[in-house]
C-alpha cells in the first residue's frame, strides 16, 4: 500500500512539473507555475522522507534530513528576496551549480558504496550511471561556479593557443579512463574514478573561462541541461520517477534553448561543447581601433518632444535598463504614451542581458504583457514602420557591425536591426563599449541620437516634459 501512494506522490510530481514548465511560458502565469511546481516537489519530497523503503528498511535519520531541508530552504529564501535584478544571473548559476554539485556527491557516494560492497556483483549499467552522473555534475558545478565569478566580475576571461586541442585531450582522457573503470570492479578502478571527477571539475573550469561577451547567456542554458542531465542519471540510479521526469525537464528544456540561444548568436553548438564560444571576442576587440565619425547628442526635451509626437514608438530594453531598476518607470512611460494614441511595443533580444530571457523577467516584474514583447524577427519587421526607437542600455544586440564588419567579433549574429526606424534615441551612461568589448558603430549613425544618463532618472524626465506638453 505503502508503494502504491509513493507512486502517486511521485505521478503528482511529475505532473505538476510539467503545468509548472507549461505555464512559465506566461509572465501573467509564470509565479503560479512555479508555485504549483515548487508543491508537487515538496509531495514528492515528503513521500519518499516517509514512504521509500529499499530491503524492508525505512530512512530514518530525520534530524539531519529535515534540518538539511530547514538550511536550505532558509538559505535559498533569503539570497532569492534580497537578490537584485541585475545580480539574477549570477544566483541563477550559482543555483545551478549546487544541482551539479549535487549530482557529483551523490555519484561519489554510490561509488563509495559500491567499494565498501566486498563480493557482491555489481551491474554495469548502474556503474556506467554513476560514473556518467559524476562527469556531468562535475562540469556543471565547476563551470557554474566560473560562470557565477564571471557575471559577478570576479573571474576574468581566460585563453590559450590551443585550447581547443586541450579541451579534446581532456575529453578522450576521461573517456578512456571510464571505458577502464567499467572494465574491471569498482575497487580496482577507484582510483581511475577520482581521476575522472578531477579531470571533469578542471573541464568544467577550462570550458567556461573562454567564454565571454554577449556568448554568456548561451553557456548558462547549456550548463542548466547539463544539471538537468546528471539530475536524470540519480533518478535511473535510484529508481526515482520524479527525479528522473524533472532532469528530463530541465535537461530538454535546457537543450532546446540552448539550440536557439546558438541560432540567435548564428554560433555552433560544436563550439560551444569544445568550450571555444566567444572566445576571441575580447582578444580580437583589443586590436587597432576603428575609425568613427562623430556622435550627436539629445537632451531630455528633445526626446521627449519626439516621442509625444510619434506613431509608433518601440522600446529596447538592456542590461543598463536593469542596473537602473527602471522597468516600472519604463512601463509607466509605455502607459503614458498609449493613453495619448501611441503605438508603443518593446523588442526583446533573445541574447540580451547576461541570462537566457533576462529581458523577459525583467518586463515582467513591472507587469508588462507579453503581447508588447516583440521576438527579434517580428520587431526587425516593424521598425521600418516605427518613428522612435528608445534603447535604454542595450549595445551589442544592436551593434551594425554584426552585419557590415566581416572583422568584428560580432559578425554574423542577427541583431535588432533598429537603424531601419525613422529616429534612434540611444540612452547610455556613457561611450563606453558593451559586455562584448566593441565599440558599437549604431552611435555614430545619422539616425542614431545619444541620450546620456541613468535610464530610470531619463525616463522619469522623459516622461514628465511629455506630461507638461
Amino acid at each position: 500500500m505503502e508503494i502504491s501512494i509513493l507512486t502517486v506522490c511521485y505521478l503528482i510530481g511529475s505532473v505538476t512539473f510539467i503545468l509548472g514548465l507549461k505555464m512559465l511560458s506566461s509572465s501573467a502565469l509564470a509565479w503560479k507555475g512555479n508555485l504549483i511546481a515548487a508543491v508537487g516537489m515538496g509531495i514528492a519530497i515528503l513521500g519518499t522522507i516517509f514512504l521509500y523503503e529499499e530491503d524492508g528498511v525505512k530512512l530514518h535519520n530525520y534530524g539531519w534530513i529535515f534540518g538539511g531541508i530547514f538550511i536550505g530552504t532558509v538559505a535559498g529564501y533569503l539570497a532569492a528576496k534580497q537578490v537584485k535584478m541585475t545580480a539574477m544571473p549570477e544566483m541563477v548559476s550559482l543555483f545551478n551549480g549546487m544541482g551539479g554539485a549535487c549530482a557529483m556527491l551523490i555519484s561519489i557516494i554510490e561509488f563509495r558504496h559500491l567499494v565498501d560492497v566486498s563480493g557482491g556483483e555489481v551491474h554495469g549499467g548502474s556503474l556506467f550511471i554513476i560514473i556518467l552522473g559524476m562527469i556531468i555534475g562535475s562540469v556543471s558545478f565547476a563551470g557554474s561556479m566560473i560562470a557565477w565569478g564571471k557575471l559577478s566580475g570576479n573571474v576574468k576571461d581566460f585563453s590559450f593557443n590551443g585550447q581547443h586541442i586541450v579541451n579534446l585531450i581532456f575529453l578522450g582522457i576521461i573517456v578512456v579512463l571510464t571505458v577502464m573503470v567499467l572494465s574491471g570492479s569498482p575497487q580496482e578502478g577507484a582510483g581511475y574514478f577520482y581521476a575522472i571527477l578531477a579531470l571533469s571539475l578542471f573541464y568544467g573550469i577550462l570550458f567556461v573561462f573562454p567564454i565571454g561577451g554577449a556568448d554568456m547567456p548561451v553557456v548558462i542554458s547549456l550548463l542548466n541541461s547539463f544539471t538537468g542531465v546528471a539530475a536524470a542519471c540519480g533518478g535511473l540510479l535510484y529508481n526515482n520517477k520524479v527525479m528522473l521526469t524533472g532532469g528530463i525537464l530541465v535537461g530538454a528544456a535546457g537543450t532546446l534553448l540552448t539550440i536557439l540561444m546558438c541560432k540567435a548568436m548564428n554560433r555552433s553548438l560544436t563550439n560551444v561543447l569544445i568550450g571555444s564560444f566567444g572566445g576571441a571576442s575580447k582578444v580580437a576587440a583589443g586590436g587597432a581601433a576603428k575609425e568613427q565619425g562623430n556622435y550627436k547628442e539629445m537632451s531630455v526635451s528633445d526626446a521627449a518632444m519626439v516621442m509625444n509626437y510619434a506613431q509608433k514608438v518601440i522600446i529596447v530594453p538592456g542590461y543598463g535598463l536593469a542596473v537602473a531598476q527602471a522597468q516600472h518607470t519604463c512601463h509607466e512611460l509605455e502607459n503614458f504614451l498609449t493613453a495619448k494614441g501611441v503605438d508603443v511595443k518593446y523588442a526583446i533580444h533573445p541574447v540580451a542581458g547576461r541570462m537566457p530571457g533576462h529581458m523577459n523577467v525583467l518586463l515582467a516584474e513591472a507587469n508588462i504583457s507579453d503581447e508588447k514583447m516583440l521576438e527579434m524577427e517580428l520587431a526587425n519587421e516593424e521598425f521600418p514602420t516605427t518613428d522612435v526607437v528608445l534603447i535604454l542600455g542595450a549595445n551589442d544586440v544592436v551593434n551594425p557591425a554584426a552585419k557590415d564588419d566581416p572583422s568584428s567579433p560580432i559578425y554574423g549574429m542577427p541583431i535588432l536591426e533598429v537603424g531601419l526606424a525613422k529616429t534612434v534615441i540611444m540612452n547610455k551612461r556613457s561611450m563606453r563599449p558593451g559586455y562584448a568589448g566593441i565599440d558599437n558603430d549604431l552611435f555614430f549613425q545619422p539616425k542614431t541620437s545619444m541620450l546620456f544618463g541613468d535610464a530610470k532618472d531619463v525616463i522619469q524626465q522623459i516622461l514628465a516634459d511629455i506630461k507638461s506638453f
